[in-house]
């Protein structure tokens, strides 16, 4: 997607908004959509053609309060738009799709072994995937970015799971057709059926990844769902197949199309580039500015439990709110200037990971990787230059480059 609106002057017609539609993400521009919003209807009711219905939170303090405040906003009944009241078999079961307190012992399972300090302590087996990504571009050779960006994070959760390298590729397309199912190049038949065959086989896979483990904990994240215990007792095998696709899910999301965005940003933005790679101590900094610009994440759902108001807005329980990662991010209250890149920004309060007991499990893993990426490219590349036309993603849930050629103009060694 367009990641500023072309024209911050332009007019939106709000009762004609269709933040459901897949192209507007892929050929339109949301962030002139969601600004309109801010101003003029924070909370705003959509209907579908179906009848079915689910109110738009786009603010930033609305979305921290529905992501947060689990008494009043349930994801048991399912967090994303292509699950729009059908309900979610996962839910209570799935990290993502359960309500603390069996939601926080989970995560606190997790944690153990996708903190800041459990990832630091693997870095040397990090670095191989970030040498792969780089090298046709430090070998002077034009690649696209965005299918490479595709693949890098498998390399880091597939080797936390303890998968085979050969079932890699398979999986990184299976998630991005869950994520992308409206979108031709990454369709196996209709959307809905791409999005089923999706779900059948990642929750196949995994059933088969830990049929295979016979009862034997291994020395990887699926091992440690194993040896989980809640209540004294242990994951059931679809709880932990459930949290296997969740967590890869999650990986493939996030880390790729941060990658492709602030590559996009830094071309739009060259002085911004110079700045980073004249500078390491600014490093970090240009992460979380590439993450807050790109939010790859662009809405989770959540359902009322109980009749709520917000922003003056009376929604009743029961029904459907997505809250607009992207548009909480860009929101004039909170972020001086937010269609200004700036790798210097601060405080830098950005959503793209989530924001309450949902916070991403996986944050940790996705900010040292791409520490370790552009840590990289600083050292190594002086600038990147387009070598073809981007090309968006056809999804409302990522905001994601499907295409994006790039070659990189590499520093003079010293």
């Amino acid at each position: 997607m367009r990641l500023s609106p072309g024209d911050l002057g332009e007019t939106v017609d709000l009762d004609r908004v269709d933040l459901w539609d897949p192209r507007l993400y892929s050929d339109g521009d949301p962030h002139a959509v969601w600004r309109a919003l801010r101003a003029k209807d924070p909370v705003h009711m959509q209907e579908l053609a179906d009848g079915r219905r689910f109110w738009s939170v786009v603010r930033y303090a609305d979305v921290c309060r529905v992501l947060r405040d689990h008494a009043f906003f349930t994801s048991e009944r399912g967090t994303l738009l292509s699950a729009l009241d059908v309900g979610d078999p996962a839910g209570g079961k799935m990290m993502a799709a359960t309500d603390p307190p069996r939601h926080t012992a989970l995560r606190e399972s997790l944690n153990r072994v996708l903190s800041a300090r459990a990832v630091e302590a693997r870095r040397d087996v990090l670095l191989q995937p970030v040498d792969r990504l780089l090298e046709p571009l430090l070998a002077g050779r034009s690649t696209d970015l965005a299918t490479a960006a595709m693949d890098f994070p498998m390399d880091f959760i597939g080797t936390f799971m303890g998968l085979p390298a050969d079932d890699w590729p398979r999986l990184a397309k299976l998630t991005t057709m869950a994520i992308a199912p409206h979108d031709q190049d990454f369709q196996e038949g209709s959307s809905q059926l791409t999005l089923v065959t999706a779900h059948h086989e990642l929750f196949e896979y995994f059933s088969r990844q830990l049929s295979a483990r016979g009862g034997t904990p291994t020395d990887d994240l699926i091992g440690h769902l194993m040896r989980t215990r809640i209540d004294g007792r242990p994951l059931d095998h679809e709880t932990i197949v459930y949290n296997c696709y969740s967590l890869i899910l999650g990986a493939n999301v996030t880390t790729p199309h941060t990658i492709t965005g602030l590559v996009q940003a830094l071309m739009d933005n060259p002085a911004a580039h110079r700045k980073a790679a004249a500078d390491p101590s600014l490093v970090a900094g240009c992460i979380e500015e590439g993450l807050r610009w790109s939010s790859p994440a662009s809405h989770f759902m959540r359902y009322a439990t109980q009749d709520v108001e917000l922003s003056g807005h009376r929604i009743e329980a029961g029904s459907a709110l997505a809250a607009w990662l992207g548009s909480a991010n860009r929101d004039e209250d909170v972020f001086a200037d937010p269609y200004v890149f700036d790798i210097e920004r601060r405080p830098n309060r950005h959503v793209a990971f989530g924001f309450g007991p949902h916070y991403c499990v996986g944050g940790a893993l996705a900010r040292i990787s791409l520490r370790m990426l552009f840590e990289r490219i600083f050292a190594r590349i002086e600038r990147f230059e387009p070598a073809g036309e981007v090309r968006h993603l056809a999804s409302n849930f990522v905001a994601g480059v499907k295409s994006m050629p790039v070659r990189a103009v590499l520093r003079p060694r010293p």
